[in-house]
Formats: C-alpha cells, structure tokens, sequence
C-alpha cells in the first residue's frame, strides 16, 4: 500500500479550500457590488432632492436679478417690484424649510457657499459702498452657482464663479477683471 505523501496532502487541501476560497471571494465581491449599487441609488435620489432644493433656493436671487426690461415684458409680473418679490421669497417660512434642507443634503461646498452669500446679506449694512455690496453678492452668487455645477458631478469644471455669471450679467467679466486686477476686495 502506498502511504500518502506531501504532494497528496498538499492536493487534498487543495481541492478542499478551492471552493472555500471562491465562496470567500464571490461573497466579499457580492458584498462590495451591492454597496455600490446601494451607493449609487441613494446619490441619484439625493440628486433629485438637492436639484429641487437648489432650484427653490436660488429663485429669489434669480427673480432679483433678472433684467428691469424682461421683468416689465412679462405680462404676470406687471405691478410687482420684482426685489421686493424676491426679498418676500427670501424671507418666507416656505424658503427658509428649503434652506434647512439645504443644510442637511447639500453638499459641504454648496452649503458652505450659501452661508456666506446669507452671511453678507445679513450683514449688509456694514458695507457702505452700492457698489462693492454688489460686486460681492453677485460673487458670492457666482460662487453658489459654481459649487452646486460641482455638486451635481461636475467637479472637474473649468468654470469660475464669474464665468457662472456671464449668462446673466451683461458684465460679469468686467467684474472679473476687477478681482483679477485686485482692485476691489471680492471674496
């Protein structure tokens, strides 16, 4: 009789962990796959609830922002002053719930780029200058604008928060060239 030698216990162990090793492995890739699609569902369904979060949010400045002379060609806006449209928007209960939403699923740019633009309206009075009040709100705006784009997946964008204002303001770039030429402290 041939006694078993190290090659065949060496096979025997073998052919026994094989199927341990590949159960261990497809559990641990099962595992992780499920994560991932648990991961993704949860970021699309965040995504629709931060768009109509960041949609509601910036109404107000959008209303506020929009030109003298499209405000007046639209026939629903005739008689209303359109800052104190935007600034009641701003002020309601409605708005500050979305704001409170903001502050739990927003993400920690976007949220941190709106307590600045609250931070200076709430401190407006301090800035004496219409101007610099201006340039620094419609920074601000610029760069809320540029870090919801950088929520919603695009963070390799090439955009600055001027140039998610050229759309809207005639003259974004002059502001633009203003920071760059240190020539007003813009945030």
């Amino acid at each position: 009789m041939n006694e078993p030698t190290w090659l065949t216990y060496l096979s025997t162990i073998g052919a026994i962990a094989t199927p341990i090793i590949l159960f261990v492995f497809g559990a641990i890739g099962w595992r992780i796959r499920n994560a991932i699609e648990r991961k993704d569902d949860l970021e699309r369904k965040l995504r629709d609830s931060r768009v109509e979060i960041y949609n509601h949010i910036l109404e107000p400045f959008i209303i506020m922002f929009v030109s003298d002379i499209a405000w007046a060609q639209d026939p629903k806006n005739k008689g209303k002053d359109k800052m104190a449209l935007g600034v009641g928007k701003a002020l309601s209960l409605e708005y500050r719930k979305y704001a409170f939403s903001l502050a739990l699923l927003g993400s920690d740019g976007v949220v941190i780029a709106y307590n600045d633009l609250m931070q200076h309206l709430f401190n407006q009075a301090e800035v004496n200058e219409p101007e610099e009040k201006a340039t620094k709100m419609m920074a601000l705006i610029g760069a809320l604008l540029l870090e919801i784009r950088k929520s919603m997946g695009n963070e390799a964008t090439k955009l600055d928060k001027w140039g998610m204002l050229e759309w809207f303001i005639t003259d974004a770039r002059q502001y633009r060239d203003i920071q760059k030429n240190g020539k007003e402290p813009i945030p």
